[in-house]
């Protein structure tokens, strides 16, 4: 029997209790941040409304318990976020300390897709960005703040919503809004709002679509049954004083979990999305015996399980497919669970890397993947068929939301050129998970006992345990949990709000934020809520709440130097915005052998990568001309590490005998600087540089800004890159930015 290759994808919808809990009426449903509601009428809806469009397709799309309940008291009018508030204010009466947290929050969006698009918006951003925030509050009318705050919430509206006549007719208006424009476009929110979970309801029931579920508040489940469990993958980590073991909990958040789904859908969930797509052999007996049937995870814990990396070629496909696109049979005491891993690098092209391609080159790119595997499969098979003869599932599984605003159109242009690419193709089709499992039962086992303890962050838990400010946390949960257990008479039934304050702090996404690498702008109010939530629960059980929960968990502190937090994807124009370069690394130049230059015209440098390119900015004095205050040439070299091969020497004169100066590279990319032109070298065995290919890109403005796309190198996935920035005039050494230090890059 001949079989498309099938091709799951699941996306992941998930957003963690912004609730206070310490509301002086509970009824009023305070809301510290209001991204549930934007997301709700960018992301949700629409991306189930473009797959409807293509019936022949049929996805899995997981929506987190914490989001559903906050969903529907926006729809039904009961949230309320300082945002909206905000928003439904006559603009007569703001304070100015209002007026300043308008300033200051009503650009939260992305620039390019969001708010550049539309004139107003951009005009008064521009102002802000120009002139300052104090400009603003002196100089803008009672008109221009009711813009802003009509146009913060319109730039959130997915373009596939721009066809609704009120909605249409309130984006061309483009300004001189009134407070009936605003109360109008939050009406539109609650309407769109409230489609969400029965639009997904119908399409399930219809089969284009599966709904799937996770632990009622997004807990790192293995986590929660024993912090220690962080030691299976880094043996020394660092853990908190308090060592959390509640494996108790873990059936209370899968049976609201599995109570919240089937309220809503009328039916039990097969699927479930494990937080963080974290794992261990603890969990396993308490899913199966919630009734689940499949889990998913992340191909580096399969590979650990297995004792096997999946090694890519260079266009980063796995060599061995047949051992990742498929799914594995999990023994437990309570019953078998299947369980599928995702294909890591596919994932995040779409959730870092496409966005910054042409979206009819991006769709292709993915399915030109996708045909690559099936063709490595085929060649696999001992007859020389060539159809497929046993049926793999390719997994795709990724955030639902956050990736989109990088996208033209929110993604539309991307998914709808994907799908009608998709709709067309015979030898690939899309499946939701439970059909491929009912159709094809693994073949495959697992032994339960050797599951590696993983996410799908590197295969471990340092994203959320580890770090200094990340243990305390987990011991301020521990501590509160503790008096918890000592309150026998405090049951869910007799006690309710000490539970739901526990679950809400047990979240994952309190641990993602402290400590290092993942900051926001919202760092403080994440902290804030952790904490309301763990005071909640004292509150609830009469308890003194201690001290230390009124303090920051995390002191504020301006980082001079820090590691990549995640892929990016920055335009190359030379403006050097923070935000286009929010997750790159930072290094600050300086130190005691540096120069005026070295000191004060390039005062930092960020670096960072995706699937596509590796990036590079260096930020320059206001007023400095390349020739003049700074040399006309910046030369960047690397050597891959363990990588054998030719090495040789900077292509440059006078360069000091002195490390890393004097260290042997295998590429060069030379950059004239006032011409923003460039050239790439390679290193051969003759000890010269040879000519390659080369079409990074360079801008001049505020920064130096570039790209160099990784197709240009030919290097392998996953190879450690050393890189030198050295600046010259006409091929003759000035000085290096950094003092014994090169900047680590890593190919993905």
């Amino acid at each position: 029997m001949s079989h498309p290759l099938y091709v799951a994808f699941i996306w992941h919808q998930h957003q963690p209790l912004y609730k206070s809990r310490l509301s002086s009426n509970e009824k009023s449903g305070e809301y510290r941040l209001p991204w549930v509601r934007l997301h709700g009428i960018k992301d949700y809806l629409d991306l189930i409304l473009i797959l409807e469009k293509y019936p022949k397709l049929q996805q899995t799309v997981n929506l987190v318990p914490s989001l559903i309940l906050q969903l529907e008291e926006y729809a039904s009018g009961k949230a309320m976020d300082p945002y909206l508030a905000l928003t439904l204010t006559p603009v007569s009466q703001l304070t100015t300390a209002q007026k300043e947290f308008i300033i200051n929050h009503f650009f939260d969006a992305n620039y390019h897709n969001s708010i550049r698009p539309h004139r107003r918006y951009d005009e008064l951003y521009q102002q802000r960005h120009d002139l300052g925030p104090r400009w603003c509050l002196k100089n803008w009318t009672e008109q221009d703040y009711s813009d802003l705050l009509a146009w913060h919430n319109l730039a959130w509206f997915d373009p596939i919503f721009w066809s609704d006549p009120q909605i249409g007719v309130l984006i061309e208006k483009g300004k001189g809004f009134t407070l009936a424009d605003r109360k109008l476009i939050w009406e539109k929110q609650r309407e769109i709002i409230s489609k969400i979970i029965p639009q997904h309801r119908k399409m399930q029931n219809t089969g284009q679509l599966e709904v799937t579920t996770s632990p009622y508040t997004h807990p790192i489940l293995p986590l929660l049954a024993d912090t220690d469990v962080a030691k299976v993958a880094v043996p020394n980590i660092s853990l908190p004083s308090r060592r959390f073991q509640w494996e108790e909990d873990i059936p209370r958040h899968l049976d609201k979990a599995w109570s919240i789904y089937e309220q809503r859908f009328g039916c039990q969930p097969r699927g479930l999305w494990p937080s963080e797509q974290s794992v261990s052999p603890a969990i396993l007996p308490h899913v199966a015996r919630r009734g689940f049937k499949w889990l998913c995870s992340d191909e580096g814990v399969l590979g650990i399980s297995l004792h096997h990396y999946f090694y890519r070629d260079e266009t980063g496909n796995v060599y061995d497919p047949e051992r990742l696109y498929r799914p594995y049979r999990l023994k437990t005491p309570e019953g078998d669970l299947s369980i599928v891993f995702r294909d890591h690098r596919l994932s995040d092209l779409i959730g870092f890397s496409y966005s910054s391609m042409d979206h009819h080159q991006a769709a292709k790119d993915l399915i030109g993947h996708l045909e690559a595997i099936s063709r490595t499969l085929k060649h696999k098979q001992p007859d020389n068929q060539t159809s497929l003869t046993d049926p793999w599932l390719v997994t795709i599984a990724l955030d639902g939301e956050n990736c989109w605003e990088f996208y033209q159109q929110d993604g539309r242009l991307f998914l709808e050129s994907l799908y009608e690419r998709l709709s067309r193709q015979d030898d690939i089709k899309l499946v939701t998970v439970s059909e491929f499992l009912e159709k094809f039962p693994p073949t495959a086992s697992l032994d339960s006992r050797y599951l590696h303890s993983g996410s799908w962050i590197n295969a471990n838990f340092t994203t959320w345990i580890g770090d200094p400010t990340k243990n305390k946390a987990w011991d301020y949960l521990a501590e509160a949990r503790e008096t918890l257990a000592r309150h026998p008479e405090a049951t869910e039934d007799v006690n309710p709000a000490a539970w739901e304050a526990l679950y809400a702090a047990e979240g994952s996404d309190w641990f993602w934020w402290f400590g290092d690498p993942h900051h926001s702008a919202h760092d403080a109010i994440f902290d804030q809520l952790f904490r309301e939530h763990l005071i909640a629960l004292y509150q609830a059980l009469n308890e003194p709440v201690p001290e230390y929960l009124y303090q920051p968990v995390e002191e504020p502190k301006k980082q001079e130097n820090y590691i990549p937090g995640s892929f990016i994807h920055p335009p190359i124009d030379g403006a050097g915005e923070d935000e286009d370069w929010e997750k790159a690394g930072k290094i600050t130049v300086g130190g005691g052998r540096g120069t005026m230059h070295r000191a004060s015209v390039i005062p930092c440098i960020y670096y960072g990568w995706n699937h596509l390119y590796f990036f590079l900015r260096f930020d320059l004095r206001p007023g400095v001309q390349a020739g003049k205050d700074l040399p006309s040439e910046l030369h960047l070299a690397w050597y891959y590490v363990d990588r054998p091969g030719p090495n040789t020497r900077l292509p440059l004169l006078n360069v000091p005998e002195e490390e890393p100066l004097n260290y042997n590279y295998r590429h060069h990319l030379g950059i004239h600087i006032p011409s923003q032109t460039c050239w790439l070298e390679e290193a051969g065995d003759d000890g010269q540089w040879h000519a390659r290919y080369c079409d990074a890109r360079v801008a001049l403005g505020r920064s130096l800004e570039i790209a160099v796309p990784w197709h240009n190198l030919h290097v392998d996935p996953d190879q450690e890159i050393r890189l030198i920035a050295v600046l010259a005039d006409n091929g003759f050494f000035k000085e290096a930015l950094l003092d014994n230090q090169l900047i680590p890059l890593r190919v993905p």
